[in-house]
C-alpha cells in the first residue's frame, strides 16, 4: 500500500522542526507539510480552550493540504487537545509527550528532572503519566521565557544562559541524572544546557520515538510514499527569518495567514 500525500506536522512556533527532522530523517522519501504557528506562540500560556481551538484551526488547514497523517509537533497541544482532535477528525494523529518513560526506567537516582512548559506540566495526560511511577522523583519545571527567546533567535544569549542556570541548578542539586525535554522548541537549547549540567546527566526528548511511531502509523494503515523525490514544505503565520535559520536555509519557507 503506497500513498504519496504528505505528513502534515504543526507546532506552536519553530520547535517542531526538531520532531519533523527526525521523520525527515528515518523517512527521507515521504512528502512533509509543516505549520509553524509563532503567531500564537507560546501555547504553553494558553487556556485549555485556546489550545484545542488553536489545534483544530492547524489540522483543518492540515488536511485542506490534503495531510494523510497529523504530527501535533508541540507537547503543550498533545497534553490538552489531541483527545478532542482524535474525536473530531478521521485523519490518524500522532502526539509528542514528554519522555518520562524511559528517563523513569533508567534513572540510578530515581530522581529526575522535566523541563516542559506551563500547559504541559498542568496538563491532565501529563499528570497521569507522573501518577505511573511512584518511586521515582519527578522535579518539575516550567521553562518560562524559553520558547519566547528561541521564537526571537535569541538562543546562544546570556540572557538565555541565565534562564537556564536559574531553571537546571536546582534540578543539579537534588541529583537528577536524567533531564526531560518537555518541549518540541528545547532540543535547539541542548548544546546549551550541556553547558551548565555535568556529562553524567542525560538529556533525553521524544523525537525519535514519535518519528518512529509515525513510520509505524503509515505502515499499518495509511501507507508510505512510493516516490524517491520528496517535497518538504514550511508555512510560518510570523517572519520567516528564524524558520529559514533554524532550517539552515535549505527549504522553502512561505508566509501564509492562518
Amino acid at each position: 500500500m503506497s500513498n504519496n500525500y504528505p505528513i502534515g506536522l504543526f507546532d506552536s512556533g519553530v520547535g517542531g522542526t526538531s520532531i519533523w527532522r527526525e521523520i525527515h530523517q528515518l523517512m527521507p522519501n515521504e512528502n512533509t507539510i509543516y505549520l509553524a504557528d509563532s503567531k500564537n506562540a507560546p501555547y504553553g500560556l494558553k487556556s485549555k480552550e485556546e489550545i484545542i481551538a488553536l489545534s483544530c484551526k492547524n489540522t483543518e488547514l492540515l488536511l485542506e493540504l490534503n495531510a494523510k497523517v497529523i504530527v501535533v509537533a508541540c507537547n503543550t497541544a498533545t497534553t490538552n487537545a489531541i483527545k478532542e482532535l482524535r474525536a473530531k477528525y478521521a485523519v490518524p494523529f500522532i502526539g509528542i509527550e514528554p519522555a518520562i518513560k524511559p528517563a523513569a526506567i533508567q534513572s540510578e537516582t530515581n530522581i529526575i528532572g522535566v523541563l516542559a512548559t506551563k500547559g504541559t506540566l498542568t496538563s491532565e495526560l501529563f499528570n497521569q503519566s507522573v501518577l505511573n511511577y511512584p518511586n521515582t522523583k519527578i522535579i518539575e519545571q516550567v521553562g518560562y521565557g524559553l520558547v519566547q527567546l528561541i521564537e526571537e533567535g535569541k538562543t546562544e544569549t546570556k540572557e538565555m544562559r541565565l534562564l537556564l542556570k536559574k531553571y537546571l541548578e536546582p534540578m543539579i542539586k537534588q541529583n537528577i541524572d536524567y533531564l526531560v525535554l518537555g518541549c518540541s522548541h528545547y532540543p535547539y537549547l541542548i548544546q546549551e544546557i550541556k553547558k551548565i549540567i555535568p556529562s553524567n546527566i542525560k538529556i533525553i526528548d521524544s523525537g525519535e520515538a514519535v518519528a518512529r511511531q509515525t513510520k509505524n502509523i503509515l505502515t499499518e494503515k495509511v501507507g508510505l510514499a512510493s516516490e524517491k523525490e520528496s517535497n518538504q514544505i514550511f508555512y510560518t503565520n510570523s517572519s520567516p527569518e528564524v524558520l529559514n535559520a533554524i532550517l539552515e536555509y535549505k527549504y522553502q519557507v512561505m508566509e501564509k495567514d492562518f
